[in-house]
């Protein structure tokens, strides 16, 4: 399953994170539609459902959720199941997987958590 592209800019501060909604739309935030129960990743007002046991996520063609942005990597990260929790693994990726502001190679999710993949900005969704 493919989505929808997503684009960043160029900011000043290499360093910091955007979040910036998928071109054709004005360039202004629309409010995200009402989800159903589920857990996803969102992404301005689009939002990814997580519900396979592997999600992969990255720029490449093959990713599950697919982010078109230069310093997202083409194998970025995997979104897994395991005993009815998710946990996101950084799959060698070269700007890293970062968690409410914190690097990882492996976290555990909660509803809330803010997931930073290169400058994308997501946040991870529990609707369960």
């Amino acid at each position: 399953m493919t989505t929808k592209v997503h684009r960043t800019h160029a900011i000043e501060d290499p360093t910091a994170a955007i979040e910036v909604p998928p071109r054709g739309e004005g360039g202004r935030a629309g409010a995200l539609a009402p989800l159903a129960r589920g857990r996803y990743l969102v992404c301005g007002e689009e939002a990814f459902a997580l519900t396979a046991d592997v999600t992969h996520v990255g720029r490449g063609i093959t990713a599950d959720v697919r982010l078109d942005d230069h310093t997202v990597s083409a194998r970025h990260a995997i979104v897994v199941l395991r005993a009815d929790r998710l946990r996101i693994l950084d799959d060698r990726s070269t700007n890293g997987t970062f968690v409410n502001g914190r690097r990882v190679d492996e976290s555990e999710l909660d509803d809330g958590d803010v997931v930073t993949l290169g400058r994308v900005v997501l946040t991870y969704r529990d609707l369960r």
